[in-house]
């Protein structure tokens, strides 16, 4: 019989297939708070279980997970400390993972990916198959995984952020709307660097507080306001550039369209609009940025109904909505979509 190591393929596959595992691992870590209990220094499995309130040698068997995944090092002593990109799930740290992590755990591993073959077979999102419609952000806002979304939306920027700055220009822009901005994260950084810019941010209202707290935060309120709306309802008027940033990959065709049309009944000719999107490539390959791409559009058909998009399909879908794309510009994971109202 041939042993494991014999066939370099299969176990690839195996690693592929196993891979909720390691979601879980990091998940039940980040709920347990471990990286916050060892961001301040080492702790052995005796300590972590105690200020845990867990079973010990139980917990001596996660952090050997957290080990092999390099989140954390493993002493000779016993004590456990945390890697470069194992502080990424302390609460504390600067460009903090760990509401990622427990948004993947609570809200996409067992709710949004357990039925994708259904959506799958009928091309159907998991409300829809549940007879509840389309407006998920609207019943979002009043169950308990409002905070979990949005702090997990918040730390995904934060990673963004220096890819994003760097390449985003808004030089001359005198006031910039971010349409489905959240709680502000995005448009904080933007202010900060750009300081004679007022900032609107425009999402439904149950992220006013959130997005007021955060802009005072930063120090950017005098500078910025927080509308309540709907996007698909209308988009107020009153800057001369809107940013769109994880919006439209979230919605079908039909659904970007009217988000489309509306941000351009609240500019003028030669305003800008920037998008801020995955680019799929047209043909994948293989490679680590093409699974993200794929993997976020799996995530969408299963939750939203929409998709990540070719390049040609995002200048298809704006052109139809009455913008001429003028550049775009790649930014980490993501693309700058620039275009103005043609």
């Amino acid at each position: 019989m041939p042993t494991q190591s014999s066939d370099p393929l299969g176990n690839a596959l195996l690693d592929l297939t196993t891979g909720h595992r390691v979601t879980t691992i990091i998940y039940v870590a980040a709920k347990l708070g471990i990286a916050d209990l060892l961001f301040e220094g080492s702790k052995t499995a005796a300590e972590l279980s105690r200020l845990t309130d867990t079973h010990e040698r139980s917990l001596l068997r996660l952090m050997r997970g957290l080990v092999v995944l390099a989140i954390c090092t493993e002493a000779a002593d016993g004590g456990f400390q945390l890697t470069e990109m194992g502080t990424r799930l302390a609460a504390k740290s600067e460009r903090s993972l760990k509401p990622w992590a427990l948004f993947e755990g609570e809200m996409q591993r067992v709710v949004a990916w357990s039925g994708l073959i259904e959506s799958i077979r009928t091309g159907k999102t998991a409300d829809e198959l549940a007879g509840l419609g389309l407006e998920r952000f609207e019943r979002l806002a009043e169950t308990k995984n409002a905070g979990v979304f949005n702090q997990a939306m918040v730390a995904m920027t934060r990673v963004a952020l220096p890819a994003l700055l760097a390449a985003c220009d808004f030089s001359g822009v005198s006031t910039l709307m971010d349409v489905g901005g959240g709680v502000g994260e995005l448009m904080n950084a933007i202010l900060e660097k750009y300081r004679s810019m007022r900032g609107i941010v425009f999402d439904l209202p149950h992220c006013a507080e959130g997005a007021r707290q955060n802009l005072a935060a930063a120090g950017v309120a005098e500078r910025a306001e927080f509308i309540g709306g709907s996007f698909f309802e209308s988009v107020p008027r009153g800057a001369d550039a809107i940013v769109l940033k994880s919006i439209l990959h979230n919605w079908n065709d039909e659904r970007c369209a009217r988000i489309l049309q509306n941000c351009r009944s609240a500019l003028k000719r030669g305003d800008r609009l920037t998008v801020i999107d995955r680019i799929l490539p047209r043909k994948v390959e293989p490679k680590a940025d093409h699974l993200e791409a794929v993997l976020s559009d799996l995530s969408m058909l299963r939750g939203i109904g929409g998709g990540e998009r070719t390049e040609s399909e995002h200048r298809e879908l704006l052109g139809e909505s009455g913008f001429r794309v003028t550049r775009i510009v790649p930014a980490g994971r993501y693309s700058l979509i620039e275009a103005t109202v043609a």
